[in-house]
């Protein structure tokens, strides 16, 4: 999912969004919000639609007309507050992913503690096989670390993997104009994540590939990345599935703007 333009980003002002009850702060990343800010992405595998608590603070949902709460939330392969990060205060968290849907509304399905710093950034996943007879999933935490001084000649890149039966992968890109590949960050295991770097502008081909072999295991083609802006890329689905074809769990890369 795509984070909405509008003019709040271009100003980096903060973005009040009325979420059924609850007002929900969300900015870019670049916005002078007092605190942390987090993403909130669910790629639990088969898991159902959630919103997102901080402890007992609701930090996302999807808005309401009817004055009673939507039981629509984040589904899988989506990403909370319309790509927006959360402004969260620092210290210690608990991020949980509650159920959205009237049957088991709000049990939790997914519990993510995390240390929050002033001023920096997050990520928080669901990750994992969604076990239906105890409604858990994985979870777990990155920090966007994105440099301090943004090099507005190139784009940069970072890898995360999200896939939970992903070996350690490498991910590479090839532009369009280009006859070699760049690597991005090392091979990244699973729950973790890699360093940014400067890629031009331009139109590229994603590649994962298991840590020290040749043979692609996912790919995807046409992705353009902007000079000055920030991605991460994720690794999300299960890995004996086929990349190809419209399966919802095949294996993915998805692309998430940070900047």
């Amino acid at each position: 999912m795509k984070p909405i333009r509008s003019l709040a980003i271009l100003l980096g002002v903060v973005v009040m969004t009325a979420c059924d009850k609850d007002a929900v702060q969300i900015s870019s990343i670049t916005a002078p919000v007092t605190g942390a800010k987090v993403k909130f992405f669910n790629f639990g595998l088969n898991a159902p639609q959630v919103n997102f608590y901080n402890s007992n603070t609701k930090v996302t949902a999807i808005s309401s007309t009817t004055g009673t709460e939507s039981t629509v939330g984040v589904a899988y392969g989506a990403v909370a507050a319309g790509g927006f990060y959360v402004a969260i205060p620092p210290g210690a968290a608990t991020f949980t992913g509650r159920i959205a849907a009237a049957v088991d509304k709000d049990v939790p399905i997914a519990s993510v503690p995390a240390t929050l710093a002033d001023g920096k950034s997050y990520s928080v996943y669901l990750s994992g096989f969604y076990n239906t007879t105890t409604k858990q999933v994985e979870g777990f935490v990155v920090e966007d670390a994105v440099p301090a001084t943004i090099d507005y000649n190139v784009a940069l890149i970072r890898f995360v993997n999200a896939s939970p039966n992903a070996t350690p992968m490498q991910l590479s890109v090839l532009s369009s104009t280009a006859t070699a590949e760049t690597a991005i960050g090392a091979a990244t295991a699973y729950k973790a994540g890699g360093t940014f770097v400067g890629v031009p502008t331009g139109s590229y081909t994603l590649t994962v590939r298991t840590a020290g072999t040749t043979a692609p295991a996912v790919t995807r083609t046409g992705v353009s990345f902007i000079a000055g802006r920030v991605y991460t890329i994720t690794l999300r689905g299960d890995m004996t599935l086929p990349s190809t074809g419209t399966a919802t769990n095949r294996p993915f890369l998805d692309n998430t703007l940070n900047r």
